[in-house]
């Protein structure tokens, strides 16, 4: 059931601490987009094969699943200003040493570097949002969250390659160093997250010694360490859209015969993506998340089977499908995003928003690590049409999940 939300005279955009952290998240996830298809190129310019620069971004992204799980304890032992800070050091400062060589090895070092930096960017930033803002606002902050992640990628991703070809690779390099300017920002956020533990902590303690409610113990203990049941749910619709977005980033430009048509993809996949992750927050806010779940579900799949069919003749891209599908898809991986982790903060208590983050992410960037590895394998062995038809069959098995209401949310 939906309830009221009292009028707000601020809006999250503007809630202490939420200035910050847009802006380090936006600066974070510039460097990030940077590179992300210009290293591998680079590692082709250095002699690399197609099997070689492919395991670019699969070092960057195992190396940030096998941190993420580790930062909840990081920020508990070392508070956030600290590890967020050398998080965007560790992210943005290997990108100018990318110049030294163009060999795969030193490359593939400084993506595991990276990666380890955007685990911790990625599940600072998501717990922190959770903690900035009230319950109630959640959806509207994760859209603003969203929107700082999204507009950077929708602005450099598409530009990285056409950048390094016309005024070369260290120009991109150079964009990568911007997670760095970020780091001005990590001591108001960090700052900002303590004053609200301690206001939190002060209402706690007040309504325990009325009664009101249990005593809530700090901001972490042996619950937080383990993965509460409610997160499976979300973290498997996110695995299942993440699995379709990545497949089609990652693949688009071998699948379409015409050059003008993958771009155009890719640009209404990423802008799609920024709208529906930014705006279907505040609805969610408003009319609850389940009622929107089960539709966008419906739309990756419908997404994927428009896709397969726009590219059935491999010498023959059918245009106006084929953008159709990439902004269908785009679409449910921009919304299913927010209300994935809007579930996953719903499900858990306010000492456990660091480990609902955690798992968050780890299933993001697991389903997109395992959408480029599957439609892979299935367009090496039969085609990219069926590949695409196996991923559409996987998020429709995730159906029964959003038609789901699951458990509602825990008490604070």
């Amino acid at each position: 059931m939906s309830r009221p939300v009292p009028p707000q005279r601020d809006t999250v955009w503007s809630a202490a601490g939420m200035p910050a952290l847009l802006c380090l998240t936006a600066a974070g996830f510039a460097g990030y987009s940077a590179l992300l298809s210009v290293a591998p190129l680079w590692a082709v310019h250095g002699g690399a094969g197609a099997a070689g620069s492919g395991l670019v971004n699969g070092a960057l992204l195992l190396a940030t699943v096998l941190t993420q799980g580790l930062v909840p304890r990081l920020l508990d032992r070392f508070g956030t200003a600290r590890i967020l800070g050398i998080g965007l050091l560790l992210l943005g400062a290997p990108s100018l040493l990318l110049l030294v060589s163009d060999q795969l090895g030193w490359i593939l070092a400084w993506s595991v570097v990276r990666g380890i930096g955007f685990g911790i960017l990625t599940v600072t930033g998501s717990a922190a949002v959770a903690h900035l803002v009230a319950p109630a606002r959640h959806g509207a902050a994760i859209g603003a969250y969203g929107a700082a992640i999204a507009v950077p990628q929708l602005l450099i991703l598409p530009a990285a390659p056409w950048l390094a070809d016309a005024f070369g690779f260290w120009t991109v390099f150079a964009l990568g160093t911007l997670p760095l300017l970020g780091i001005i920002a990590a001591p108001r956020l960090g700052r900002a997250l303590r004053e609200h533990q301690a206001a939190h902590d002060r209402l706690a303690a007040a309504a325990a010694a009325a009664g009101d409610l249990p005593g809530d113990g700090g901001s972490n203990d042996a619950t937080a360490r383990r993965v509460p049941p409610g997160l499976l749910r979300p973290m498997v619709l996110l695995l299942a859209v993440t699995l379709a977005g990545g497949a089609l980033i990652t693949f688009a430009p071998q699948f379409s015969s015409i050059p003008a048509a993958t771009s155009g993809g890719l640009v209404l996949l990423t802008a799609t993506a920024a709208l529906g992750r930014w705006r279907i927050g505040a609805l969610a806010d408003r009319f609850g998340t389940h009622r929107f779940l089960w539709p966008l579900v419906l739309l990756t799949v419908i997404g994927l089977a428009l896709a397969a069919a726009a590219i059935r003749d491999p010498a023959a891209t059918r245009v106006l499908p084929f953008l159709a599908a990439m902004a269908l898809v785009g679409i449910a991986y921009g919304g299913l995003q927010n209300l994935t982790l809007l579930l996953s903060l719903s499900a858990v208590r306010r000492r456990e928003y660091g480990t609902a983050s955690a798992v968050w992410n780890i299933g993001f960037d697991a389903g997109t690590g395992l959408g480029s590895v599957l439609v892979g394998l299935l367009a090496a062995g039969l085609s990219f049409p069926i590949a695409l038809l196996v991923a559409a069959g996987l998020s429709l098995a995730t159906l029964p999940l959003a038609l789901g209401r699951g458990p509602g949310r825990r008490r604070p």
